[in-house]
């Protein structure tokens, strides 16, 4: 008996649109993370790995979306093929079983080793472009996520008790966003200055 085509997406945010990734396969079921790929400690990706069965073939659309480091995608790919499951890389076009030739296994290697180092780069470009705006004046951070009167309405909450974890989900922002808020106005700053450098203090990605 045939096996099953499982798909695996992965979404670094929540705002993605997972439908594009595997967009004409033809899947019996899809495994769908909305997480970082830091580390395999993904819920959907473990669930992936309990259930694939011999015979059965994963199809991830790119090796990034499986694994951002050569280490752990080269782990991933041996699980799977140990266990007689076929991966596939649509985005690359590579297909591995487990009886995979010396070429086949350098490509891993190879594309994943590309994959992690493109990563790198564009990380680096980001760094630098950050670093010179500030030196022209021109990064700012992010755009404030409270108004004045919403910050000095979330300091009067949390004074009266409420606790960050409600404040946070109450106004959209992270709970380190609600301590930057409150640590400003404890230093006494005014309204305006606590909300601007609430935000300020966030780097894009953060």
């Amino acid at each position: 008996m045939a096996g099953q085509r499982i798909g695996y997406v992965r979404v670094s945010t929540l705002d993605q649109n997972e439908q594009r990734q595997l967009e004409g396969e033809t899947l019996d079921r899809v495994f769908t993370d909305k997480a970082s790929g830091r580390d395999t400690a993904r819920p959907e990706l473990v669930e992936l790995l309990r259930f694939a069965r011999d015979g059965d073939t994963v199809v991830v659309h790119s090796m990034d979306r499986l694994a951002r480091n050569l280490d752990d995608l080269r782990s991933l790919v041996q699980k799977l093929t140990a266990k007689g499951v076929r991966v596939e890389f649509v985005k690359e076009g590579l297909v591995f079983t487990g009886e995979d030739s010396p070429m086949a296994n350098l490509m891993l290697s190879v594309m994943g080793a590309f994959a992690e180092f493109e990563r790198s780069l564009i990380k680096e470009r980001q760094r630098e472009g950050i670093t010179l705006a500030r030196q022209r004046g021109a990064y700012r951070g992010r755009k404030r996520t409270l108004s004045s009167e919403q910050a000095v309405e979330l300091v009067r909450r949390a004074a009266s008790g409420t606790p960050k974890t409600i404040l946070a989900r109450d106004y959209g922002i992270s709970r380190e966003t609600v301590y930057q808020y409150l640590r400003e106005a404890a230093l006494g700053r005014g309204t305006e200055n606590v909300a601007a450098s609430a935000e300020d203090s966030v780097l894009p990605g953060g």
